[in-house]
């Protein structure tokens, strides 16, 4: 099992953003997570993360308890990610960002992080934009790089926070098959997503949060047809 969280829970105030979830990925997983907005998706991705500190419950990952781990070690262990709205070094070029996020995030000597961002950028579609600022990409190639940012801590556990957000239908798609081609290189993936089709064209297995607690986790078909999730997802009485 390369993740485990055991009864994680994050109250603020009054309010459990995340009540007692328990969850298990397994090494090569691709996991879609949804909820309705304010469900406690993003807050789960900080636990998991190191952003945000867990009230109770544990982080376990790759065998090794992380809950009480600085987010900057759990990176290097293998745990990146993507924001929902791409923070790139705007006055850096798009080389430089994922030099950043190589040496710092993935601990990589200058030298050894150059051929890796390399490699990460052909693979991501911006190679022809190596040299151009990040501040004046487009919103696709601004999520690419996000992507590829995460890609250069050579993560093992990969999560993406509703990275198809914001994007054309067509611009989905082409982002869907980068997902899928990571996919089929080994990374295990936990990704949020809105944009329900790009889920189920990736994902191995669903799990729907609703005000903090789990409700559905299982096969993806079996899952969007499920009438708790109709109701507070999709909006459908069954």
């Amino acid at each position: 099992m390369l993740l485990r969280l055991e009864s994680v829970s994050k109250t603020y105030g009054a309010l459990k953003v995340v009540d007692a979830i328990s969850l298990a990925v397994t090494e090569g997983e691709t996991l879609g997570v949804l909820g309705p907005n304010g469900a406690g998706k993003t807050t789960l991705f900080n636990l998991i993360t190191g952003d945000t500190r867990v009230d109770s419950g544990s982080v376990l990952f790759a065998g090794e308890e992380v809950t009480h781990h600085a987010p900057h070690r759990r990176c290097r262990l293998g745990i990146g990610r993507s924001y929902q709205i791409p923070q790139p070094f705007g006055a850096m070029t798009v080389f430089e960002n994922l030099l950043v996020a190589a040496t710092f995030g993935g601990s990589l000597s200058e030298r050894d992080a150059q051929p890796l961002c390399v490699e990460v950028l052909a693979q991501s579609g911006l190679l022809a934009r190596a040299n151009q600022l990040a501040g004046t990409l487009t919103l696709l190639d601004r999520k690419r790089l996000e992507l590829a940012r995460a890609l250069a801590t050579q993560p093992r556990l990969l999560l993406l926070d509703e990275i198809a957000g914001g994007l054309t239908e067509h611009e989905a798609r082409e982002l869907v098959e980068e997902i899928k081609a990571i996919r089929a290189r080994g990374v295990t993936m936990i990704w949020i997503e809105h944009v329900v089709h790009a889920l189920l064209a990736v994902a191995d297995r669903l799990f729907v949060i609703h005000y903090g607690q789990a409700i559905a986790e299982g096969p993806p078909q079996e899952v969007v047809n499920d009438t708790m999730v109709k109701r507070v997802y999709l909006g459908i009485e069954a």
